[in-house]
């Protein structure tokens, strides 16, 4: 077996030229490491500029990443305030939603309540009524203006006592039964009212024109007084309806008078007062024939 060679490769020796070299350069490195901080020790503001400049250097790099971890925090907080924000809307929504029904059922509430006290205010007028009832019906296809009431002759109403609500006349009984009864309504074309202006003496007849709104003809023609917003009341002439009882708004004047509104709209009337004749014996005489009157007057006589 042949011994081996004592000669070294070349490969060798450069391997130990590199071993030799990487000692040395680490050698003046810890060298030259030693001097630095020997200096940063002794001379601290020594390097300031150097860092100065690493710190100009590198900062555009470092702006540029601050600007990127900022954009996607940025980006995952909006996501995840889009998505609380979402469910923060729909809990407000359904508490607006629920707020809107309970406003509604208190204004309900409210118009039960003055409603109520009207009621209780057509037992409080001056005038005894016979009966307070409720409007059960009315006529709208037809001309003519009927309303039925909840209420009879079993009750003690009768033909030709007016009926009013707690805002003003709506019409007179004009037929009766057991436990119901007819009534005229001031709008029906057959419907004559005497009426006067509320602030003087300025008379006139409030007529039914069959589509929900009066005719005011005056009694003495001329000049006409009249303006819109005049409030007329019962005159007491007739005998059926006591005086002072509101009636209807004029809206539009004409050559005899004018267009007036209801202020007792029968459509918007729940309940109602059915009151005694003002003035029976004025009632009665006007049904009697003169002739009968007169023959009466001559046997008295």
């Amino acid at each position: 077996m042949a011994p081996p060679s004592s000669r070294r490769s070349g490969h060798s020796r450069r391997a130990q030229y590199s071993v030799f070299t990487g000692y040395v350069v680490a050698g003046i490195g810890a060298l030259i490491g030693g001097v630095l901080l020997g200096i940063s020790l002794w001379q601290p503001q020594a390097f300031a500029g150097l860092r100065n400049g690493a710190s100009e250097v590198i900062a555009p790099t470092g702006e540029a990443t601050t600007a990127v971890r900022s954009s996607g925090t940025g980006f995952f907080e909006s996501i995840s305030g889009y998505l609380k924000r979402g469910s923060e809307y729909a809990a407000l929504k359904e508490e607006v939603e629920l707020a809107r029904v309970r406003l509604a059922e208190a204004e309900a509430v409210e118009q039960e309540n003055a409603r109520l006290k009207a009621l209780l205010s057509l037992k409080d007028n001056d005038v005894e009524p016979v009966t307070v009832s409720r409007l059960v019906g009315s006529t709208s296809s037809s001309s003519r203006r009927f309303a039925y009431l909840g209420a009879g002759s079993a009750d003690g109403v009768a033909i030709g006592q007016p009926v009013r609500s707690p805002r003003g006349v709506v019409g007179r009984v004009l037929e009766v039964s057991l436990n119901s009864a007819r009534v005229l309504l001031l709008t029906d074309s057959e419907s004559v009212l005497p009426v006067r202006r509320a602030t003087d003496d300025v008379v006139a007849f409030a007529e039914g024109r069959g589509d929900g709104l009066l005719r005011i003809r005056l009694i003495n023609l001329g000049i006409n007084p009249l303006e819109v917003g005049d409030v007329f009341v019962t005159s007491g002439a007739g005998g059926y309806y006591r005086p002072g009882v509101a009636v209807a708004v004029l809206s539009e004047i004409t050559d005899d008078g004018g267009i007036a509104r209801l202020i007792a709209d029968p459509a918007a009337t729940d309940f109602v007062s059915v009151e005694p004749i003002w003035q029976p014996g004025a009632v009665d005489g006007a049904a009697t024939p003169i002739e009968l009157e007169l023959d009466e007057e001559t046997v008295g006589g």
